[in-house]
């Protein structure tokens, strides 16, 4: 899982990729036919088939992790965000982060602008600060923030990478999981029977972008998004609400709220699993969507699937996956790929 942590650990923002793109550049360099980087920083991984069908599939796992950008320095020299991608105002506080400048990174600590405990009544205590009250403090004079920091640079949330009893735990396992999938997929592929691309996808965070011109530039035939979803398996939660369970196989999904699956193409999944005793969940999330919403509308369209990677505690900095779901998650898409 060394591989794993080290996508974790990155550091991409929607718009600003380009650290995660440089890695997965670097691993995958001498396994495939082509790569290209578009116009929206998507990295473009073309593999020719060793004979069998002229069809085209297009695997996308999308890069980019939720963060934030620099939107003006106080007088102060505390620094003001605007958000990228969907936080939930309760996870943030007191959180180390790393500021991307020019010169290179600083770390900060991210804050709401409320009253410490000793200090806050009892309503205040209650209340949830919104995402403008956040701010970060990087324990420097206005003066030295100004002269190291400017408005644009991109902000992400810091935390390292840990095993915790069966689990791996850290930040951006949405999507750096699927990354994960798509370099090691590259890696193992025998006996290539379509043509393929893997492509490793910019602004998924924020309305599945890179995917919509990179999907226009390969023209698939399928589609493939590879993605996380929510294992609500955890303390008060019914059985039926819980999406997926860790640990209990890759999810073949039906339908969220940016795309409905093939409906051919989920029985071939299910089949495929069956047949190579490949553990699966089959899913429906409610609210949510990944890169299969923009690929399926490309062109004159494309039958489209995504396989999801369940994980607890979604846009944390400690969501955590189960490595044999991962696992699941290869094992399915190499099945495919190979037959």
């Amino acid at each position: 899982m060394e591989l794993l942590r080290e996508l974790s650990e990155l550091h991409g923002v929607p718009g600003r990729e380009e650290e995660v793109r440089e890695f997965i550049r670097s691993k995958v360099e001498g396994l495939v036919d082509e790569i290209e980087v578009d116009p929206l920083g998507n990295l473009i991984c073309r593999k020719h088939p060793s004979g069998g069908s002229d069809e085209r599939v297009m695997v996308a796992c999308h890069m980019d992790e939720i963060g934030f950008y620099v939107r003006a320095i106080d007088k102060r020299g505390f620094l003001r965000l605007h958000p990228v991608g969907g936080f939930d105002p309760r996870n943030l506080f007191a959180r180390r982060v790393v500021v991307k400048t020019r010169s290179g990174k600083l770390v900060g600590t991210l804050n709401p602008q409320v009253p410490p405990v000793h200090l806050s009544t009892e309503g205040e205590r209650r209340k949830v600060p919104q995402l403008k009250d956040f701010y970060v403090d990087l324990g420097m004079s206005a003066e030295q923030v100004r002269a190291l920091v400017q408005v644009g640079d991109p902000v992400t949330l810091a935390q390292s990478f840990a095993q915790v009893g069966e689990l791996w735990s850290g930040k951006a396992m949405d999507n750096r999981a699927a990354c994960w999938v798509g370099i090691r997929l590259l890696e193992s592929l025998e006996g290539l029977t379509r043509e393929l691309a893997v492509v490793f996808t910019t602004q998924e965070e924020v309305g599945l972008r890179g995917a919509m011109t990179s999907a226009f530039r390969v023209g698939p035939d399928i589609a493939i998004a590879v993605d996380v979803t929510l294992a609500y398996d955890t303390p008060g939660v019914d059985e039926d609400d819980r999406i997926a369970s860790l640990g209990k196989g890759v999810c073949i999904k039906i339908a969220d709220s940016a795309s409905i699956s093939d409906r051919e193409l989920v029985d071939h999944f299910i089949q495929l699993a069956e047949r190579n005793e490949i553990d699966y969940q089959v899913e429906v999330l409610p609210r949510g969507g990944t890169d299969a919403g923009a690929m399926q509308r490309i062109r004159g369209g494309a039958k489209t699937i995504t396989l999801s990677i369940p994980t607890r505690y979604i846009h944390t900095v400690v969501e955590c996956i189960h490595p044999d779901d991962l696992r699941g998650c290869l094992a399915l898409l190499k099945a495919y790929l190979e037959s």
